[in-house]
């Protein structure tokens, strides 16, 4: 044991191997230290786009694919807007329809009203009266039609021929009654005989 205590190159040697030793051990403990603080600052992995819900991939077919689907709605959309359009374009239409017949049924009640008809069981009175009237005197027969309503008058100048209707207006037109002139009232009774005649040749 002296004899290797006392010889240089065992000496020598064994403290080359305890250094070696040494340094071996320092190395790895600074490199486990290195490692996981290297570990420990790495960066979280980012997540791409369209993985945040169970997607694990996102492709081109899928970017068209949205695509798609988002013209589709767009699509629709204006389908349902040109469809309301169209239903209230129509119910304008209804209205406006629903006017313009209240209007025709206005008008022809008035013609109605304004049309005047001899009943079968009055055509014989009437026609004594007309022959009796149309051997008057025009001013004695516009005395007469002076102080009847117009339908009646209307009736009877019916069945009266149109020369002697002529002269009795012309005498009507010239009288002057308590509420003025006749000549209006000519007019107006001129209008309904030509109303009345008018109805007869339609329906014959």
């Amino acid at each position: 044991m002296t004899k290797l205590a006392t010889n240089p190159a065992l000496v020598a040697l064994l403290g080359i191997l305890t250094g070696s030793a040494v340094g071996l051990f320092w190395f790895w403990r600074t490199a486990a230290v290195l490692v996981q603080q290297a570990i420990e600052s790495r960066p979280a992995p980012v997540v791409a786009e369209g993985k945040d819900h169970g997607w694990d991939f996102w492709t081109i077919e899928i970017d068209g694919l949205a695509a798609e689907l988002k013209d589709e709605k767009a699509r629709l959309r204006q389908q349902a807007d040109a469809l309301n359009q169209r239903s209230a374009r129509l119910d304008s239409e209804q209205q406006e329809l629903a006017k313009v017949r209240a209007e025709i049924e206005g008008m022809r009640t008035e013609i109605n009203r304004k049309v005047i008809e001899i009943t079968a069981d009055e055509s014989k009175n009437l026609k004594g009266l007309a022959q009796t009237y149309s051997t008057l005197s025009p001013k004695g027969a516009v005395a007469i039609f002076k102080e009847m309503d117009d339908t009646t008058a209307v009736k009877i100048l019916s069945l009266m021929k149109s020369d002697v209707v002529g002269p009795i207006f012309e005498e009507m037109a010239r009288t002057v009654g308590p509420e003025g002139p006749l000549a209006k009232r000519a007019a107006i009774l001129s209008e309904k005989l030509r109303l009345m005649k008018a109805s007869k040749t339609t329906a014959s």
